[in-house]
């Protein structure tokens, strides 16, 4: 779900041979990037530069890519990739997994080395990572809206003063 499917860094990523290698195996390949990668041409979503999840997320094209993807999930299995390695500062995880209904779409997250992680258990990592924890004032549920709020701060596209 890159914005823009390609990179000088890992050009086998590059959507043309993603795509090619991908129908080799018979899997197909969607690009969703559009609508729901982290680089919105909405000035709408944009607050000083930056782009505002939060904003995003109830931007009219995003919701619909989000729309596209969950009616895929009704028949496919489908895997939504990045560039980003980590869930826990990649767009996917923090705008993505956070606007699909938890309740009815089980997340996991495939790390770097191949293991397999439930969203549930990136959500704690990310609470550990932000030092943000449950305490007399907020609990659990709160602060895993805390910390995705802090963590789409953090990672959230800037557009370079000017533009």
């Amino acid at each position: 779900m890159r914005s823009q499917p390609y990179s000088r860094f890992n050009p086998q990523f590059n959507r043309e041979p993603l795509k090619k290698i991908l129908n080799q195996h018979g899997i197909a390949y969607v690009f969703l990037g559009e609508e729901l990668g982290a680089r919105s041409e909405n000035p709408a979503c944009y607050l000083d530069n930056q782009v505002q999840f939060q904003l995003l997320a109830k931007d009219p094209f995003f919701r619909e890519g989000l729309s596209r993807l969950i009616k895929g999930m009704e028949k496919f299995e489908i895997a939504v990739m990045c560039a980003e390695k980590e869930p826990t500062s990649c767009h996917r995880m923090i705008l993505v997994c956070r606007a699909l209904p938890a309740s009815k779409i089980q997340i996991k997250h495939i790390l770097e080395e191949g293991s397999v992680e439930e969203n549930a258990v990136a959500e704690k990592r990310l609470l550990t990572l932000l030092k943000i924890a449950p305490d007399m004032f907020r609990d659990q549920a709160a602060c895993i809206k805390e910390a995705y709020d802090k963590q789409a701060q953090l990672i959230a596209f800037k557009r370079p003063p000017g533009e």
